[in-house]
């Protein structure tokens, strides 16, 4: 199966001579370059290879019928990395070359050649491209955007999309669900490990840092890992999202619990954990996370 890539990470045009353009236009290859400009014929303009290139606004966006394309989805492409096939070329006065790109036409075949043949589960690269409150929207090839939602990105609950992840963030995420609209949602906690993969990382008598999550009136519950937390002591000088290190004072797997004991809450410097990928290529089909002496169970069945 064919995989196409997000937008700046395509090829770039800019490094390709005249001779390979026109290989590229053969074999329909997706290309980037930066727009550089959103015209008054409503046309997003390039340069390759010294020519200028177009795309009418009619080829910026990929849409379904009916669906109306705002100025605005095209004309932020601007100073940004764009994909695009190049659909033609023309000749004008003097001469000279002028491409032809089309941006929908490189959408087209990156659904029809890649994200219509996944399955439900499968591992697959994205970056992100903004956040929300309710989760991060993600690149998943040639500027398609799928929504990965805040309780997918982890076990461990977090307060903002933010906590976990950043704009420009490239990761590998698998495909949970379609919407509606046939749009992919994505997952990332499947891929970050179940509780005994997570807790293996670690051995009771460590002392090792934690981003506070929750401030319970019983405890504080600290993430380690993504996929991961303790509870310590209650600590109302303790708020979430606060880096700490913590003791770790005991790892109980018949009841998923980690013992911690907060050694310094003040760290002063804000901690966000790198995913640490479990599973990076092929396709989940179950995914459990609990331990099996655990009545509290949390799985995942892909359809």
């Amino acid at each position: 199966m064919l995989e196409y890539r997000a937008e700046g990470l395509c090829r770039n045009a800019n490094h390709l001579t005249e001779e390979e353009l026109a290989r590229c236009r053969q074999t329909a290859e997706v290309l980037q370059a930066t727009a550089l400009a959103f015209d008054t014929g409503r046309r997003l303009r390039f340069t390759l290879c010294g020519h200028r290139a177009y795309m009418e606004f009619e080829d910026c966006v990929d849409h379904a019928p009916g669906e109306t394309v705002k100025d605005i989805a095209v004309l932020t492409r601007v100073g940004r990395p764009t994909c695009f096939v190049i659909v033609g070329t023309e000749r004008e006065e003097g001469g000279e070359t002028v491409y032809r790109l089309s941006r929908a036409e490189a959408q087209r075949r990156c659904r029809t050649e890649y994200l219509d043949a996944l399955e439900f589960g499968s591992v697959i690269p994205c970056t992100v491209t903004h956040i929300e409150s309710f989760g991060a929207f993600c690149d998943v090839g040639c500027g398609i955007s799928a929504l990965l939602p805040i309780d997918c990105l982890s076990v461990s609950r977090i307060a903002s999309p933010a906590d976990r992840v950043q704009v420009g963030q490239q990761l590998l995420c698998a495909v949970k669900s379609r919407d509606a609209q046939d749009r992919i949602v994505l997952t990332l906690r499947e891929l970050l490990g179940t509780w005994s993969e997570n807790a293996a990382c670690f051995a009771a008598g460590e002392t090792v840092v934690g981003i506070v999550r929750s401030v319970e009136e019983y405890g504080v519950f600290i993430e380690i890992a993504p996929n991961l937390a303790g509870l310590a002591e209650p600590d109302r000088q303790l708020r979430p999202g606060q880096a700490v290190s913590v003791y770790i004072k005991s790892i109980l797997p018949d009841k998923m619990k980690i013992k911690l004991v907060v050694v310094n809450r003040n760290l002063n410097q804000p901690l966000r954990f790198e995913p640490h990928y479990f599973v990076t290529r092929g396709r989940i089909r179950r995914w459990t996370y609990s331990t099996p002496q655990s009545r509290k169970q949390i799985e995942t069945v892909f359809g």
